[in-house]
């Protein structure tokens, strides 16, 4: 007697097929991420002296930069520019802790969030891998460096944050006063939100162009529809930014810029998807 044929359906995976595969997944990611929380966890005194707190101290790398970039620009112009105008950042009070278990809660969340940050790469991969059987090869073919351009931009992001937006933002925040009636004691809790929010949320901005090419590739948008909202964008960008910076419009901007500059660049990437689409189908370019 003669074998059955396995029929279509029977070779397809069915729904909770896919269920438990994505399961595996994200188990491994979470898996992956426990190094790195046990290492921001052992290492406390390393990872909250030198990464988290390091922003709020006057020797801070960007603290420093603007220091010397105030001193030459009162070389060249000095009755226009005091030497310390730009020397900010300089005795910012210290943080307290008003909760019994306010340290041991932060220090268990910012390890979580350094494993995150560190596991990011393979994070990534097991999306990838997921996600990668329901490709045909030309999208695989096309989708080279997905792993490693999105680990770049996401990295960018956060070191975007750290050296430019959270210092700058933790030094308005920790001065801003409404009298001098009123002082700022802020609290660690409040920082560490702060601190990660900024970390975070520019890491996750900055895969505009990610987002951007599979948004392409599936024919949700165009690059003549990009450039046809570019001001709504810049509205977006904007809000955007009010979510993940303090209440100050000098942070808004400064993480409004380089999304704009992602935004142009995705508008790149959107033609370059479009182009190859209408090579695949042999049509004429424009």
């Amino acid at each position: 007697m003669a074998m059955d044929q396995p029929t279509e359906e029977s070779a397809e995976m069915s729904f909770l097929d896919h269920l438990e595969i994505l399961r595996w997944h994200i188990m491994r990611s979470l898996f992956a991420i426990l190094p790195g929380i046990v290492f921001a966890f052992i290492f406390k005194d390393f990872v909250f002296d030198k990464i988290i707190l390091a922003p709020k101290n006057a020797d801070f790398i960007t603290f420093r930069f603007l220091c010397k970039v105030s001193v030459w620009l009162n070389g060249i112009v000095p009755s226009m520019v005091e030497t310390d105008t730009l020397c900010i950042g300089q005795n910012l009070p210290k943080l307290q802790n008003v909760d019994m278990s306010g340290q041991f809660v932060s220090h268990l969340m910012v390890s979580i969030v350094t494993g995150f940050i560190i596991s990011f790469p393979y994070i990534v991969w097991e999306f990838w891998r997921f996600l990668k059987p329901a490709l045909s090869k030309e999208e695989r073919k096309a989708s080279r460096g997905f792993i490693f351009f999105t680990s770049i931009l996401f990295i960018s992001g956060v070191l975007f944050a750290y050296y430019i937006i959270a210092p700058l933002s933790i030094n308005f925040l920790m001065n801003y006063q409404v009298s001098s009636d009123v002082e700022n004691i802020p609290r660690l809790n409040s920082y560490n939100s702060l601190f990660i929010s900024l970390i975070l949320g520019c890491g996750v901005l900055f895969e505009l162009p990610v987002l951007s090419y599979f948004l392409a590739k599936i024919g949700i948008i165009t690059e003549s529809l990009l450039k046809n909202y570019r001001k709504i964008a810049f509205v977006v960008c904007l809000v955007l930014s009010a979510v993940i910076t303090p209440p100050d419009i000098f942070s808004q901007l400064l993480v409004t810029g380089p999304l704009m500059v992602l935004y142009e660049i995705s508008i790149k990437i959107v033609r370059r998807v479009e182009l190859a689409n209408k090579k695949a189908l042999s049509l004429p370019v424009s």
